[in-house]
């Protein structure tokens, strides 16, 4: 088994014969690929060094030779190597495919339909186009989507704001939109919208979600992103992703888009500024605020792309994040970026703890004051740093003063960090003369890695990640299976995982591809949590465990029957409750529960096997079948 990776799994839409894909990454060297950036020793039956994609001192940054996967855990940077190549070299999948191709000497076997590819684009588009139609015709219509609009009601959102982004609604239903507009799955994969799942029917890839379509500059709809509706009061908490966004696709890159440019670029050319945000919400504020100069990166890092698409339309960019958000962007990458485009980035501050759609919401006008007051970056990162530290004596504010020091030294212009260094010198009472060498000795020996690097794209790191590492048996469980699938595979089934980001991982897992195609096919049908739990489980050391044979089986046997266990409880409670609210009678339910725990009871004996066959049996008859 082995996996996939942000823009990694792409059909023929790339002009590649099938297969070739497949046949770069087996000749790929990744440990070769990705020691050019950054020194990897071998750890175990892995490969570990500091990240490449952001400041650290302790090595967080793993490989997996044999499947071609790493990982960063901190901060969250993944995939194999076509996706590093993109990443560190700013390249779109096809060149980078084509870069590994070269490196490998490899000559790439095109199929007989790229030349058709301006036409399967403009298919992918007309589908695109019609699913937008469709769901915001779903929001505005149906019934089903009473709550949704009830919500953005209370948001502030009325009619005219739902009609200028064409929101729409996703409904609660498994293949709905593929129904609706008799999607081929060809389509599905072309546009994101959809995907055949491993029962081989057509399934769409959002439901129950509120729409925001995402449009290209020229007012094509390209993807869609879907807000998951918020908790009932006193109802359970969601536990899904909030956001669900499209994957890469053939007319969709998500470092080149930037949401509502379409709408913006008309009054961002008209007063050369830019307003960037971090999500929808944020832009559909500016613009509900009499700002409709804002645009917003979808689900990913700013990036040069993204910063050269901008500085098309105008000289000035106003970063609208909240405040820690602000603080964390590449700084050097940004410092780079003004210089290279010639371009000034400005840094719009909100009151703690809100963002500017909550602002625009309370007071519309302290929203169009923040930007009007926008600091330039570097000042409002070392406002931050002052604001932090204390002033009362001698030793404070030499704290304060090295770590101003630190923030200065990020940026490349000396005649910039001599002035700010000034008013370091003026507020911690030092001689700048004190504080220039340590500016020199700081730029010297780091801690930029854009001086040794070429500016690679920092990726986000995940915000309100679920706890899919909680549940311990299905972990463990996940774990052997990727180590030795032939030992433990036949052992399980889906409803053994009681944590549904595991159970889809293992689900994922029993298509049997590649692991890199697995976690690749995850990615694309937005399924990024399981994605990153077996990118996780694949970049750990798996060295041979000094347990005997014997005692190794005997630990398999207890994990199996502790996954069983508590399946098993669940699975009894739920008959518990179809007895409570009279969906089976009392007796045919007791009867059950009888048998239920009397074969839980023989788990850990020389009956195991044949009990644990029963119990799989039974597990899946609770299960509903897919509609």
């Amino acid at each position: 088994m082995s996996a996939g990776v942000r823009g990694a799994h792409y059909p023929s839409s790339v002009g590649l014969a099938d297969g070739e894909i497949e046949r770069v990454r087996a000749g790929t060297d990744i440990v070769a690929i990705i020691s050019e950036r950054t020194a990897l020793k071998r750890a175990g039956t892995r490969w570990s060094g500091l990240c490449p994609f952001h400041t650290e001192r302790s090595p967080s940054f793993s490989v997996n030779a044999a499947d071609g996967i790493y990982y960063c855990f901190g901060c969250h940077a993944k995939g194999d190597a076509i996706t590093f190549v993109r990443e560190t070299q700013h390249l779109d999948f096809i060149e980078a495919v084509e870069y590994l191709a070269g490196r490998a000497g490899m000559e790439l076997q095109h199929d007989e339909g790229s030349g058709a590819a301006r036409q399967q684009r403009k298919q992918f588009l007309d589908v695109m186009e019609r699913a937008v139609a469709w769901y915001h015709q779903q929001l505005l219509e149906t019934p089903e989507a009473g709550a949704a609009r009830n919500y953005l009601r209370s948001r502030g959102y009325d009619g005219e704001t739902v009609r200028q982004f064409k929101l729409g609604w996703a409904p609660d239903d498994w293949d709905s939109l593929c129904r609706a507009l008799d999607l081929s799955p060809k389509d599905l994969e072309g546009t994101g919208l959809g995907f055949v799942n491993k029962r081989g029917r057509k399934q769409d890839a959002l439901r129950a979600r509120i729409i925001f379509p995402i449009f290209d500059s020229s007012g094509h709809a390209i993807a869609v992103g879907g807000r998951v509706m918020p908790p009932q009061p006193g109802g359970p908490p969601v536990s899904e992703a909030k956001y669900k966004n499209s994957p890469e696709t053939p007319i969709y890159s998500k470092r080149r888009t930037l949401y509502a440019l379409n709408w913006a670029k008309a009054e961002v050319v008209k007063k050369s500024e830019i307003v960037v945000c971090e999500g929808y919400t944020d832009v559909i504020a500016f613009f509900r605020a009499g700002i409709p100069r804002a645009v917003a990166t979808c689900g990913t890092a700013l990036s040069e792309d993204h910063f050269r698409t901008m500085r098309n339309f105008a000289n000035r960019i106003v970063l609208a994040y909240d405040g820690d958000s602000a603080g964390q962007n590449a700084a050097a990458s940004v410092y780079q970026w003004e210089q290279q485009f010639d371009a000034e980035v400005a840094v719009a501050s909100f009151p703690q703890g809100m963002d500017p759609a909550e602002l625009a919401q309370k007071d519309p006008e302290a929203l169009r004051l923040a930007l009007e007051q926008a600091e330039p970056f570097l000042q409002f990162r070392l406002r931050r740093v002052m604001d932090a530290g204390k002033f009362d004596t001698p030793e404070n504010r030499a704290r304060v003063a090295q770590a101003a020091v630190a923030v200065i030294a990020e940026h490349p212009s000396d005649l910039v960090r001599d002035q700010y260094l000034q008013e370091v010198a003026d507020k911690c009472r030092v001689e700048i003369d004190a504080l220039r060498p340590k500016v020199v000795a700081a730029r010297r020996s780091g801690p930029l890695r854009e001086e040794s690097r070429d500016a690679v794209t920092t990726p986000k790191a995940p915000e309100q990640a679920p706890d899919f590492m909680a549940y311990r048996p299905g972990v463990e469980a996940l774990r052997r299976l990727l180590r030795d699938p032939e030992l433990i595979g036949g052992r399980l089934t889906s409803a053994m995982f009681l944590d549904s980001i595991q159970r889809s991982a293992f689900e994922a897992l029993e298509s049997g591809e590649l692991l890199v195609r697995v976690i690749d096919d995850l990615e694309r049908r937005g399924e990024e949590w399981p994605a990153m739990l077996l990118t996780m489980l694949s970049v750990e050391d798996t060295s041979v465990s000094n347990l005997t044979p014997s005692a190794e089986e005997s630990a398999l046997d207890e994990l199996v029957a502790q996954l069983l266990r508590n399946a098993g409880q669940e699975g009894l409670n739920d008959i518990n409750r179809q007895i409570r609210d009279g969906s089976i009678t009392a007796e045919s339910g007791l009867s059950v529960i009888r048998d239920v725990r009397h074969r839980l009871d023989l788990l850990g004996g020389p009956q195991q096997i044949e009990i644990e066959e029963d119990l799989r049996l039974w597990l899946a008859s609770l299960e509903e079948p897919l509609a």
